[in-house]
Order: structure tokens, then sequence, then C-alpha cells
């Protein structure tokens, strides 16, 4: 039988594929060009890819079912083995985007599948998606479809290493106010074994490791991310899945060795299947893979971040980074008035804040305190007119806007667009087709509806609520946040998670369509602190508000992780200095900010003049460096943080050479630190840019690259800077 190959890609990383007569199109290898195996020098090596590579795509489908395989893994589907190549055409952008279009069909179904992977120069990131056409004369109901597929991840592994203790896997917790907890296991720790039946003529151990999140929050339990590590070469493949809904990743064995594959909602796990009549189509969510020859986990995550800024819609905010004053956190905490909001515009501006966001309850006329069902304020379930509170600002909203602007900020508001409340008269204005439904029964969610965005009277509802907003108050700034998780889907698709996905892509497409028409109006993500943490709304949003973490003993270790999932130019944290804060305290309260974006709040308007005058400091130190962050790489000198860990530290290094680094002392841990900094120069001289209480001590020792510091305050930190004088 002869065997086609194909070679595609850049120097950095490149796809090794294989295609017959017999069967589908496959991937053998992914990585740098060179290291890549020559099918004509190498053809054993090649021919033991070939065993265990899988189908370029993955499909399963009712009725079809797998082939040599059982259990719950997601690989070997009947109508995937029977797909077959029937055509490729490369092309190269202007911007020197790479793309590889790979057709592939199944005569006796009608099945046309498209495979799309991009590369970009100089970034070893593959993105890819599907598109599944019938042109068959009968319907398929899809049930599953990859976004990303990749065998033969073990190979390579030294000679007697199991690939069940020679990889690691890295996954992370994603807990509603302690974002960003990654850990690192074997293969074996996650219950993957070699368990030796290959030999005996199986596939594996039908066993493997799988991640799922399922709703409308994409990250609320875990990241929708994951990486592979071999540690003693540094190797690494770094996933993200770019979908703001439900998803799945999994591991698992195949003929000696390992695979991964990505994809959107699924029958098994989400309740999605998809009915394809003759002449229509299903397009995958989009993936996107780093892949790194060496420097393990935070090398892939550089060039993840380098995508994630290259495939993100361009925004004036991203170079600009104000800073944002918001009344909820430690503040108003949902009860605005004017009589409460003026001394805190003051208090912001003189700060040095630039934006000013009122957050929840401008629209509430319930009385002050009022508490509904489930212990939240009593206008939770009568949200969705988003009309402002004639009691809370008897001179009109604008009064508060205009005071704003008067300060030198940018006004801005708290909206939740997805959410009705039961006793909103938005509920009965709209027609069951325009809210989340399943057979038939509109759905409920802590006293909320959800509006369903495919439906023409949600869209032309939510328009209406941004363009009066935009035009009758001047905002410049919505912040758009998402409370309710409403389970896996709805009706009017061919199941609910059909419908939820579809609505998914509506939601994008509203966002796409408001900063179409309001080009320089700033949309900050937020849902639940960062229960949507994806790319697909962090490519189209240009800030991200990140947890609801209210201790700011807790927020150094959201802060310090928040770049392995959103770049530091986007993800906001909160600042929130309190009166009874001591300078030290404050310190951290500050630190935690300002190697991301400041989200200030706190009440600044009753600090004492020392108190505020850090605070001040904290500011105008920001925004001396601010504009080294859209082009930092994040890395960790003491590893990625641990919830409890004493000493947490996130460094950024710019394009210029300079580097930041943010280091905090919690409670219990020692007051002396060595911290080994490899990566900067042996001449490197730290410079403390902001600390607050006893002054820090640090000794540079350039021969070894380490700095011995003293923060003589628990709760204390400091932000040094190494690199060019005049940088900072």
């Amino acid at each position: 039988m002869s065997i086609t190959f194909l070679s595609w890609g850049t120097a950095e990383l490149s796809l090794l594929l294989s295609y017959d007569e017999a069967g589908p199109v496959r991937v053998l290898a992914a990585g740098e060009a060179a290291a890549l195996p020559d099918p004509a020098r190498d053809p054993e090596a090649v021919d033991r890819l070939v065993r265990a590579a899988l189908p370029l795509v993955e499909v399963q489908t009712t009725g079809g079912g797998r082939l040599g395989t059982s259990g719950k893994r997601h690989v070997d589907g009947a109508a995937a083995r029977a797909l077959r190549h029937t055509g490729h055409e490369e092309s190269t952008g202007a911007d020197g985007t790479r793309t590889l279009r790979v057709l592939m069909a199944d005569d006796a179904s009608g099945l046309r599948v498209t495979a799309v992977c991009t590369v970009r120069e100089g970034v070893p990131v593959l993105r890819t998606e599907a598109c599944v056409e019938n042109t068959g004369g009968r319907p398929v109901v899809l049930e599953y479809v990859s976004s990303f597929v990749l065998s033969n991840l073990a190979h390579g592994l030294p000679e007697g290493r199991r690939w069940e203790e020679g990889l690691y896997l890295w996954t992370a917790a994603n807990p509603w106010s302690g974002e960003f907890r990654w850990s690192r296991t074997t293969l074996a720790e996650r219950g993957l074994y070699d368990v030796g039946m290959v030999a005996f003529g199986q596939t594996g151990s039908k066993n493997r490791v799988s991640l799922t999140s399922t709703g409308s929050w994409s990250s609320s339990e875990h990241l929708p991310m994951g990486c592979l590590e071999e540690p003693t070469t540094g190797r690494a493949l770094l996933w993200q899945i770019e979908h703001n809904g439900s998803w799945h990743a999994e591991l698992g064995d195949r003929f000696d060795d390992v695979y991964l594959a990505l994809s959107g909602p699924t029958d098994q796990e989400h309740q999605w299947r998809r009915k394809l009549a003759p002449g229509q189509s299903f397009r995958t969510v989009p993936a996107s893979v780093a892949l790194v020859p060496e420097g393990g986990f935070e090398a892939a995550l550089a060039a993840l971040t380098l995508h994630r800024r290259r495939t993100r819609r361009a925004h004036p905010d991203h170079v600009g980074l104000p800073v944002v004053f918001n009344d909820f956190m430690n503040c108003l905490m949902g009860e605005p008035s004017t009589k409460a909001l003026l001394p805190l515009v003051d208090a912001a501006g003189a700060a040095g804040a630039e934006v000013f966001c009122v957050d929840a309850g401008w629209y509430d006329d319930e009385p002050p305190g009022t508490v509904g069902p489930g212990g939240v304020p009593g206008w939770w379930d009568a949200v969705g007119a988003w009309e402002e509170s004639a009691s809370r600002f008897p001179g009109g909203l604008g009064e508060v806007m205009d005071r704003i602007r008067a300060a030198g900020m940018v006004p801005g508001l708290w909206l939740e667009p997805e959410a009705v409340g039961v006793r909103s008269p938005v509920a009965t204005a709209l027609p069951d087709e325009a809210f989340f439904r399943r057979d038939g029964i509109r759905l409920v969610e802590w006293g909320r509806h959800q509006l369903d965005l495919r439906h023409p009277a949600a869209r032309a509802h939510l328009d209406g609520v941004v363009d009066r907003l935009v035009e009758d108050y001047g905002v410049g700034y919505l912040k758009l946040d998402h409370n309710i998780d409403i389970g896996a889907g709805t009706d009017g698709g061919d199941s609910p998670g059909d419908g939820l996905l579809g609505h998914n892509r509506a939601y994008l497409d509203w966002l796409d369509g408001v900063l179409d028409r309001h080009p320089g109006l700033v949309l900050e993500s937020c849902a639940a602190g960062g229960s949507r943490t994806d790319h697909a709304i962090l490519s189209r949003l240009p800030i991200h508000s990140v947890t609801d973490q209210q201790d700011f003993r807790l927020l150094p270790a959201t802060a310090a992780a928040a770049p392995t999932a959103v770049t530091p130019e986007q993800g906001a944290m909160w600042a929130c200095p309190l009166p009874e804060h001591e300078a030290a305290e404050l310190g951290t309260v500050m630190v935690s900010a300002l190697l991301g974006r400041v989200h200030l709040s706190g009440r600044p308007d009753l600090l004492d003049p020392a108190q505020a005058a850090v605070v001040r400091r904290a500011v105008e130190t920001y925004k001396s460096y601010r504009h080294l962050l859209p082009s930092a790489l994040p890395h960790w000198p003491l590893g990625l943080p641990g919830w409890r860990d004493g000493w947490i530290a996130l460094a950024l290094t710019g394009e210029d050479g300079t580097t930041l680094l943010a280091l905090w002392r919690r409670d219990g841990a020692p007051d002396t630190l060595t911290v080994p900094l490899p990566r900067l120069s042996e001449h490197g001289t730290p410079r403390a840019l902001f600390t607050a209480g006893p002054q820090p001590a640090y000794t540079w020792n350039g021969r070894e690259r380490t700095l011995r510091v003293t923060l003589p305050a628990e709760r204390s930190a400091v932000l040094l800077a190494f690199g060019p004088t005049g940088a900072v």
C-alpha cells in the first residue's frame, strides 16, 4: 500500500501528515520542522508513528459508533475512519499567517470534512478547526467532532522511561474567588497506565484522563487549558479550547502511545447532537496548541501569550491601559446612590483613576438593604430593563456621570446583559422564544431567566440598551457580567447542547456588533469573577475581571497566576485599600494589581492622608511602566503559586529587556528568601519601584543570578525592576 506524506508549517511548528487509499488523513507528528522524522530517511520510525496515529478529525455519528475500542473515549469513530483525502490547499496571508485546508470525504455516507490548520511565522502555535458537511441524500446525526487530535505524544521519551511516569499533565482548577489553581501530576497519578494489553492485540487500556465543562460558564470548574510536559527535555504541549460554552478535553493511551483530543460540546458529556440534513454543515469550535522543544510550561505559555495577542480584536485600550475605579468590591457592594458616589468620584480622581465604573444597583428602586430570596439584593430578580433608579439618583444619573467627567475620568456602568429577572417587565415583554427553555418551559436559575441571543427580539433589546446608555449618558465603559450558569442548554436546536452552542456563538456575534457600532467603547468581561475566562471572549473584549476575591491576603495567589490565562494588559485585579489597612498591608493590596490592569475600589474616600498618599504613589508608579505590559511575557521564579504559599513571585519581562518582579510575603512565612532569576543578566541591578511599610532589603548575586530579599513585615509586598535604567 502506497502512503503519501505531507509536511507543512513553519520552522517553529510543522505537521507531518499521511494518507492513503485505504485510510483517513492522519497527523503523525507535530513540532519543529527540523525535528520531524523524514519518511525517506527513517521509514521504520515513521511506520511506528503511523500505527498509533489518529485521523486528522475525529467524527462519531449516531448509528456509526466506534471501531476497535470501547469505553468513554472519543477516538476511533467509524465515520472518521471512512474519510479519504480528496485534496488540500495551502495559502499564506500578508501577516505571515499560513493556512492548510485538508479536504476529506466519505462517498458512501456523503460526509465531507474540511480541516483548517493555521500557524504564524515566529510563533510555535497551531490553531485548528473543522467543518463537516452532509452532501448525501439522508440526514446524518453528529455526536462528536474534534477540534484537535494528536497522537504519538510519548514518542521520543528516553529509553526505558514509560509514558505513565515520563509525561506530566498540568491542569488548572478554577474555583470562584480562587482562580487559576494549577497542579502537575504524572499520567499514572491521574489513573492512566500502560496495562500491557497491546501485546495481546488490544489498542490500550480503554481509560482516559478527561476534563469537561458544561454550561454557560466556560471556566467555572477548570480553565479550558492544559499542558503535557516531558520534564527531562522540557518538551511541552500547551492547549486552550477557544470557546465560551461547553467543552471537552481528554488524554488516553493507544498502541503504546498517548493521544490528546479537544472539542466543543459532545453528546456523551453535554447533551449535544447536531442533525445534518442534506446540504447542511457544522463548524467546530477552534482550539490552539503551543508546542515547544524545551523550556517546559513557561516556554509554551510564552508562545500562547503571543498567539493570544496576535489573534484578538485590536482596541485602543490594549495600549492605554487606563486605571479603572469600580464602586463594588469592598466598597458600595451594589448600593450606589448620588450621595454615596460623589465623594468616591472625587477620591478616585485624586488617586489617579482614569475610568469610573458605577457597578451593580444603579437601576434598583428597592429600598437600600432589601434582601430577596437566596440572600441576594432585592433587585436581583428584577433586572433586565437597565433604567436608572429615581430614588437613588434624585437629580438623575446624569449628574453623577457629569461629575465623573469633570474629575477627568471616563464614566462607565455595570450590565448583566444576558440575565432578565423573573419580576422584570422585560420578562413579559419579550416572547418565550427569546429566553432559554427546555421542553418548552422557560428556565429559571436563582430568580432569573437567560436571554437566547439567537432570537432577534433578544438581540434588539440588548442593542437598544447599549445604544441608549452610550447616547444618553456618554458612557465609554461597560462592565458585562454574567452571574448564572443556565445548564446544559436550551430548545431551538437539535439538542439542548446544540441550542447552547448557538447562543454562545450569537453572544460573540453580538459583542462584535456592539464594538463595530461603538469602536471606542471599552467592554469589560466578567462572569462571577473568572468563570468565563476563555479566548473566545478575551479575543474580543480588551479587559477581563479575573476574580471576586475580597480578602487582600488571598489575592496574591490569583494575581500571580492570572497571566497563565489572561495577557497582563487584559487581566484586571482588585486593589481595595481600606482605612483599617496598615502601611505594609497597603503594599500587598496595591502590588497585587500592579502587574496587570488596576481595578481600584475599597474606600479611598475614607483613607487618612498618609494612606491616600500610598495609593496615589502606587497608581503613579503603575503609569510610569504600564507601556511595557502589552509586550511583556510572564515567568514564575518560585514556580506557579500554591494557594497557601508563604512567598509568591511573578515576573514580567518586556521587549526592551526590563523585568518587573513582584514579591509577596504572607502570614507565617520567614522574612528572608532567595529568589532564583536565571534569565537576568549577571550585571543586573534591582530597583524598588513600589513598596509600603517597613522597607525591604535586597542583594543581587550576579554570578549565581539570585536575589536575596528581606521583607520585615508579614502581609507585605514589593515591586522591583531590573534592566534599562530609563525604562521605568
